[in-house]
């Protein structure tokens, strides 16, 4: 599912600079980045792509920057107790890296991550072990005392995500989004942080450090949004506990009525039934027939792509419910012969409040033709390939209120310049309402789709480019607010260029950008009514409602 990226694209320009220089940066920045607003902050971040391991230092092992899939940090040996620290003295800290086993050296050595790391013999740790288990340890003068431990099934060659939260004397750690472990413990109030590879072998990567456990909020309670449905009531509470919402109707293109369909209702009609093991969820979605699939908990499924068959709403049950390992593919088998949508192009599919966590491929995938696809209020972070890729001729999709975070290629539409036969008067897609959270390209990237209409979305720290509108695309850009983006908005980002339309816009932060951005475009008024936010409102109001558990 991959394609080509912009050749030698830039690199994150604050949390990516190396060093001492970089360090004394984000310590003078703290908490309230550009502009003074206080909300999380992400005191350091290395993905490894500039090749090099600048700002590490090492112990035991042997240590390289290697292609695993992206750049990443390996450790080869399993004769070592090797570690690597990075950063500085940070209190509270929330210490999130993907981690690949590789080789253990027998079933009680580990790999894992570590916070407020004073010395390389005094830290806290989480690690999974060869053993199959995951493990919150206090290590102080090299002795190792084991906090918490859960049982987790463990694969060698298997990305996982770990992260370990420590805020006061509260110790969290999580595997793949999903809780595991915590304890309590004032043993360190302080430190750096640090990548554990305790006689065994493995890959380290997309390495983060934030000041706040999870999304940060705001200040002060959000206006009211008086846009598009369905918005969250910043004063309501979320959703309860085992919540399956299966309500709902989607703004923007998908609720247009074309190719035979008068909006999109997913499951609607249909039994709803519940799954939570990977072969109930592959077994479902594959379905003939409506059906509400209501995923609970995150799944683990084999690496690979999975289907999803016509007229289904898949709902994540409360804010911690997901897909980890693979992704979804809503579309045929892709055949370059077909111009025009064929009778069976899948339909009609929901998919709402997912956690999607280490796809293998694309986390959510939509090809061919298919139309009438709602992607709504999901947590999306850590894939292989693209987060939310839309190509090959489909259409009326609206992407609204998801979250995405710590991955590089986001959102692409349009796969390919050459795919002009099948896109050309098609791909018509809505954005609006997304947190593009430090995502730094295809937010989203365009070919062919006309109107393209990205309204009412917070695009925060995105450093190669916000919105690439391109191999002639139209795209109206409207009521969006751009914190801290160099490029915005641009119809000469690569290739050849596209037609955009910029209004209405804020942007704003450290180095703000102006719109690259000319030529006409249809109006998306043509197909579907809707109300913009007021853009100095967007940041509060996609802030408090973007993302799992708000709906």
């Amino acid at each position: 599912m991959s394609i080509s990226m912009r050749a030698a694209p830039r690199r994150r320009r604050l949390v990516a600079a190396s060093g001492a220089g970089f360090t004394a940066l984000v310590l003078a920045l703290g908490a309230t980045w550009f502009g003074g607003t206080a909300y999380a902050a992400t005191l350091f971040s290395d993905n490894f792509e500039d090749g090099n391991s600048t700002g590490w230092s090492k112990s035991g092992g042997s240590w390289a920057v290697v292609a695993d899939g992206s750049q990443a940090y390996r450790q080869t040996s399993t004769g070592a107790d090797a570690k690597a620290q990075a950063g500085s003295t940070w209190t509270g800290q929330s210490v999130s890296a993907r981690v690949k086993p590789i080789a253990f050296g027998n079933s009680s050595r580990s790999v894992g991550v570590a916070a407020r790391l004073q010395s390389l013999s005094n830290y806290y740790s989480l690690v999974l072990t060869g053993s199959g288990t995951v493990q919150l340890r206090r290590v102080s003068g090299g002795g190792v005392t084991t906090l918490a431990t859960a049982a987790v099934p463990v694969s060698p060659g298997t990305w996982y995500t770990l992260r370990l939260d420590a805020f006061g004397s509260a110790l969290t750690g999580f595997v793949n989004g999903a809780q595991v472990a915590s304890a309590t413990d004032g043993t360190f109030s302080s430190g750096k942080i640090g990548l554990m590879a305790s006689y065994a072998s493995a890959s380290f990567d997309d390495v983060t450090v934030s000041d706040t456990a999870g999304p940060g909020t705001p200040s002060s309670p959000p206006p009211t949004p008086t846009g598009s449905a369905p918005p969250p009531s910043p004063s309501s509470s979320p959703p309860p506990p085992g919540t399956c919402n299966t309500g709902g109707a989607p703004v923007g293109f998908a609720a247009v009525n074309a190719w035979g369909r008068n909006g999109t209702t997913g499951g609607a009609g249909g039994p709803t039934i519940e799954v939570d093991t990977a072969a109930e969820l592959i077994a479902a979605i594959a379905q003939t027939g409506p059906l509400n699939i209501c995923v609970k908990g995150l799944i683990t499924v084999p690496a690979g792509m999975y289907n999803v068959s016509s007229h289904k709403s898949i709902i994540g049950v409360g804010s911690g419910s997901g897909i980890s390992g693979g992704g979804f593919n809503i579309g045929l088998t892709i055949d370059d012969a077909i111009t025009s949508p064929p009778a069976n192009a899948v339909q009609n599919v929901i998919i709402r409040n997912m956690m999607f966590r280490n796809a293998s491929d694309d986390s959510i995938n939509v090809q061919m033709f298919s139309h009438h696809i709602w992607l709504d209020h999901n947590d999306l972070a850590q894939g292989y390939d693209g987060l939310i890729d839309v190509k090959r001729g489909s259409s009326y999709v609206t992407i609204s209120w998801n979250h995405t975070h710590h991955h590089a290629k986001n959102m692409l539409l349009g796969r390919d310049d050459a795919d002009d036969l099948q896109d050309t008067g098609r791909l018509k897609v809505s954005y609006h309402h997304n947190w593009f959270d430090e995502t730094p390209q295809r937010n989203p990237r365009v070919r062919y789709g006309e109107p393209v209409h990205i309204y009412n979305n917070y695009y925060f720290h995105n450093t190669d480019v916000g919105v690439a509108c391109q191999t002639d695309a139209g795209c109206v850009v409207e009521g969006n607010y751009f914190e801290s983006v160099e490029e915005p908005i641009s119809n000469s980002y690569a290739g050849p260029g596209g037609r955009c339309v910029a209004r209405n816009n804020i942007y704003t932060g450290n180095e703000p950008g102006a719109p690259d951005c000319s030529g006409t475009v249809e109006e998306p008024s043509a197909y579907y009514g809707y109300v913009l936010d007021n853009p100095a409102d967007v940041k509060a109001i996609v802030m408090a409602g973007a993302g799992v558990g708000k709906i």
